[in-house]
């Protein structure tokens, strides 16, 4: 029995012209870069850092977090791409079948958190006024609070879906169970907005909107959850000694935003279809390492020189 449930069948974004649409999801990305720029000043006025540092920063924070997820996709979950739509694994845009442009979408959480560690690198390579583990521990806070617009907008899209539940709390996501052109032939509606909208508000197509099932909305579950690691974050960081602890913000946030990403994974869909009857899925696997590395930096690392 279904307590709580609703349709999911919005619109995803806005048609400006021909194939060219802005999506929904690439706003949450700008989203979650503005405002985490807007928490990561706020770190450099309270610890008197010349605010000069703050633009580089941000900048290699968006390269590497884009390139990194990106690449992430591809390489765990469609390697097909390098070789059937290379220039797409690059750019915004789909060359197969049709061009298309597509936005920022195929991007990987674990792949970012890569790319980010590698910028970081780069960045103190170039900027020396802090130590890399510095920078680490404080750029996880507004990195954390970005999970949250993600996560909301991959919902938007209904992309990375749960499974089929008979839990009191499910969604149907139209959009994702109907293709484009199926739901067009299915209504005779040649418009696929219309032809989508009809499915949720006409109720001559009342048996396709029974056909959906209701999932899990695993990624706001994710995004409450995400929610609260900033927080934390933010509280060990305001109000305890920790934050003075080198590596400890750092691995905090390995542990706390990997342990939710492997236990929300019992309630996603596989990405790859060819993994499904893994032990575990290959988001949990790639998030082991990552708790491991985050409790080492948590009760074990020891900086060798004084951090400035």
């Amino acid at each position: 029995m279904y307590l709580l449930t609703f349709d999911w069948n919005p619109l995803t974004g806005i048609d400006i012209v021909g194939n060219f649409k802005i999506h929904f999801y690439s706003l949450m990305w700008v989203a979650a870069f503005v405002i985490g720029w807007q928490v990561m000043k706020r770190i450099f006025i309270r610890e008197k850092i010349n605010i000069e540092y703050l633009d580089p920063l941000f900048i290699y924070t968006v390269l590497a977090t884009m390139l990194g997820a990106r690449l992430g996709h591809v390489i765990f979950y469609q390697s097909e791409l390098f070789t059937q739509d290379f220039f797409s694994v690059f750019l915004p845009f789909h060359f197969v079948p049709e061009f298309e442009f597509s936005g920022f979408s195929g991007l990987a959480s674990h792949g970012a958190a890569i790319g980010i560690i590698i910028g970081m690198y780069l960045y103190r390579r170039k900027y020396k006024y802090k130590s890399l583990m510095w920078i680490l521990d404080r750029i996880v806070i507004p990195v954390a609070s970005g999970a949250v617009f993600i996560r909301f907008g991959n919902f938007i899209n209904s992309e990375i879906i749960g499974k089929i539940t008979d839990s009191p709390f499910g969604v149907r996501f139209v959009q994702e169970f109907y293709g484009k052109r199926e739901i067009v032939q299915l209504t005779g509606i040649k418009n696929y907005k219309e032809a989508y909208a009809a499915v949720t508000d006409n109720p001559q197509f009342a048996s396709l909107l029974e056909a959906v099932p209701f999932r899990h909305p695993a990624q706001l579950y994710e995004a409450a959850c995400y929610v609260f690691v900033f927080l934390i974050l933010l509280f060990f960081y305001i109000k305890t000694k920790k934050s003075e602890r080198t590596g400890f913000l750092f691995g905090l946030f390995l542990v706390l935003l990997w342990s939710v990403r492997f236990f929300v994974e019992f309630v996603k869909e596989p990405q790859n279809a060819e993994r499904a009857d893994w032990l575990l899925n290959t988001g949990q696997w790639l998030s082991i390492p990552f708790i491991i590395i985050g409790l080492y930096f948590m009760f074990v690392y020891k900086p060798k020189t004084k951090v400035n």
